[in-house]
């Protein structure tokens, strides 16, 4: 090869170089902006739906995010699970979470359970394991939204607060707080419930619950829960408590709290027994108007109680 066919090669070859750099860089360019978009088409300010795969199975969940919402600054994490046969739609309804997310400055997820119910039970056969779920989900939220890893929080209704009970035992690394409203800790789940952190709860009961009793259920039935007392009893001794204050509140003496403090890392046990009170969200929405009336009297609200408690706690 000559001299001159040299050259024509050489330059031949660099313009195929640049040409394949230039292509490179626009679909690098391209995948990039798709990539913004698909982020940005995901941080959809006000009420969204969303959905991830877990252990097989197809998952849903319904969420809030706040008009204060901005991308590139943190901001807290509440998760709030319904009681079986609600959904995450239906337990927004009852808790008014959103309007205080947008006034507070919080994202806030509602999860639906498989079927409308949660299963806290261990090596259930072909049923999917909720806390393994929960667990996955705030990784996923973690990657679609920039929350604040150490302020996720987690409150429940019901089934909703046995499961936020469960958690506490199985994901004191991943949640800060704890709120359990109209719930218990399972009699099978209390002896393998040994979280390596103090963990900081707040639970709220009606002392007149027909479903889940102040006193506890017989042990031997299936899915019995521990008595309100012994539940009480067992995070403040996990937590190592030293002081307590027991005083009424609210109108007509209603609400008698019971408020744990002195215990291991800034950890805190908060109880709220509604006297006469029965299954439901103190201060939440409802068709039935007895319980609006008993609610106006009262004048607790349970999800403002719930906010207030979860920011005086964080995560190291």
């Amino acid at each position: 090869m000559n001299t001159y066919q040299k050259s024509q090669s050489s330059r031949f070859l660099k313009n195929i170089f640049i040409s394949i750099c230039t292509i490179t860089f626009v679909i690098a360019c391209n995948s990039s902006q798709a990539e913004e978009r698909s982020i940005s088409k995901k941080i959809v300010k006000g009420e969204n739906y969303g959905e991830l795969y877990d252990q097989g199975k197809l998952r849903t969940y319904y969420f809030y995010t706040p008009k204060s919402y901005n991308p590139n600054r943190q901001m807290p994490l509440v998760l709030v699970f319904h009681g079986d046969d609600g959904s995450g739609q239906s337990i927004s309804n009852v808790t008014r979470f959103n309007q205080l997310a947008e006034k507070k400055g919080f994202i806030v997820v509602y999860p639906d359970g498989i079927n409308q119910k949660w299963n806290v039970r261990v090596n259930t056969k072909g049923k999917a394991d909720d806390v393994l779920f929960v667990s996955a989900l705030i990784d996923h939220l973690q990657q679609q939204m920039n929350i604040n890893t150490h302020k996720v929080y987690a409150t429940g209704f019901s089934r909703g607060g046995i499961l936020t009970q469960a958690l506490a035992c199985k994901l004191p690394n991943k949640i800060a707080g704890f709120a359990s409203v109209a719930g218990s800790l399972p009699v099978k789940l209390k002896p393998n419930c040994q979280p390596q952190t103090p963990i900081s709860m707040l639970t709220i009961n009606g002392t007149n619950d027909r479903d889940v009793l102040y006193q506890g259920d017989d042990r031997t039935q299936r899915g019995a829960l521990v008595s309100v007392s012994d539940m009480v009893n067992f995070w403040q001794s996990h937590d190592q408590c030293t002081l307590s204050n027991k005083s009424s509140q609210f109108s007509e003496d209603k609400v008698k709290t019971s408020l744990y403090a002195g215990c291991s890392n800034n950890s805190e046990v908060w109880h709220l027994a509604v006297v006469n009170g029965g299954h439901f969200w103190p201060g939440g929405a409802s068709t039935d108007k007895s319980l609006n009336k008993f609610n106006a009297k009262l004048g607790l609200n349970a999800s403002e109680t719930i906010w207030n408690f979860f920011q005086r706690h964080s995560l190291p």
